[in-house]
């Protein structure tokens, strides 16, 4: 393991998370200025077998996912392959149905197109079939009008941000990132991973069950944070049902189950290592991926405030969070995304980080952690 001096407070926080019983196995990396200075990992990656987290343990990353199919499609932008501002229906004819023709590459980047949830239960032979899905997306009308309000698309942003870079280049959103930036940059990244790198993948853990919710809990207010509680206990809530179909649930095992991790959805389907996902947003901030210009315009907030999906604020730019409630903004230049559990991706062009936690005891949170927020905090601290 590695920690630089300077990051001392990053090192106790981590280790206090395991002395508390608050981990299971995780780990956790930062570069600044391109130089790693904490690269962290301790624990079990299999509770079943007792199987040690090692220094190049994968793990599904949910959420994740996203800014790295953002980037994606904003490489084949960046080569004049594709315009953000122009219609879905430019690349994508089929999608024009039920009044979605003036719907843009943009307003699927910020959650504003209107169709957080696939509304046709996805068989599980089709969870491999990533076009299948985008095809009844593509047969869908919006639940608003699109570009007056962003909702988290969950799941759906992936089956539409990556049926247009299919569209624009004949290759799935996890061949471009294994070509262009894993490949490239000798990365552990994958949207959906080969075979031969399962066995080895730590094994998602869900977080205790909280007890239900009361009005001492949970207020019986409008407010946000009762809104998204309430929600949360609704399985007919625009949340669940964007978060539940298609639904891992009806695998073994869910998000562990080999078809999940070879499926790479584009929204929620990579496997990665830490130092990897970190090593993603070092060269990101250094221009290695994309063009600085680019990599600015995309980062500019675009929507923020009252999420459709979630109730509380979200904030994005081209596919990537910024500071709202759901990303925990340590410094206004931080851009990334978090996944459900607690991950977090981070990169800072301005400060010269890049970081990432990944782990497999999950937390109760749809966004982000406090055990993720905790190390974050550590490390622009010790800044």
């Amino acid at each position: 393991m590695l920690c630089d001096p300077r990051f001392s407070r990053v090192q106790e926080v981590f280790s206090r998370h395991f002395a508390e019983g608050e981990e299971l196995g995780a780990a956790f990396a930062v570069y600044l200025d391109g130089e790693l200075v904490v690269d962290l990992w301790d624990g079990i990656a299999d509770r079943h077998t007792g199987r040690p987290w090692e220094r190049d343990t994968p793990v599904y990353a949910y959420s994740c996912t996203k800014a790295v199919t953002a980037t994606v499609l904003l490489q084949l932008a960046a080569r004049g392959l594709v315009d953000v501002t122009a219609p879905v229906a430019e690349v994508w004819p089929e999608f024009a149905a039920e009044g979605k023709g003036s719907v843009t590459v943009e307003h699927l980047l910020t959650h504003q197109a209107g169709l957080p949830v696939v509304e046709e239960e996805v068989p599980v032979e089709e969870f491999e079939d990533l076009p299948a899905i985008a095809d009844r997306l593509a047969r869908q009308r919006p639940l608003w009008e699109p570009g007056t309000a962003h909702g988290y698309h969950a799941l759906t942003y992936g089956f539409l941000v990556g049926e247009v870079v299919r569209r624009v280049s004949g290759k799935s959103v996890g061949e471009l990132v294994a070509a262009e930036i894993s490949g490239p940059l000798g990365l552990d990244l994958w949207v959906g991973v080969p075979d031969d790198v399962i066995p080895r993948t730590a094994r998602l853990q869900a977080g205790e069950r909280l007890p239900e919710p009361t009005e001492t809990v949970v207020p019986t207010g409008d407010d946000a944070f009762s809104r998204m509680a309430a929600a949360s206990r609704d399985p007919q809530s625009l949340m669940n049902r964007a978060l539940g179909n298609p639904g891992m649930h009806r695998l073994k095992g869910g998000a562990n189950h080999p078809s999940i991790l070879r499926a790479g959805w584009p929204a929620a389907g990579m496997v990665t290592t830490a130092r990897s996902l970190a090593g993603f947003y070092k060269a990101l901030i250094g221009g290695e991926i994309l063009p600085k210009d680019t990599l600015a315009d995309a980062r500019r907030t675009r929507v923020n405030g009252p999420d459709q999906v979630l109730y509380i604020d979200s904030a994005f730019g081209l596919g990537y969070m910024t500071g709202a409630l759901t990303f925990f903004n340590p410094s206004p230049t931080a851009f990334g995304h978090t996944g459900m559990g607690g991950f977090i991706g981070l990169g800072d062009v301005e400060r010269g980080v890049a970081l990432a936690y990944t782990m497999n005891r999950m937390a109760n949170a749809v966004s982000g952690s406090m055990r993720g927020y905790r190390l974050t905090e550590a490390v622009y601290q010790s800044l």
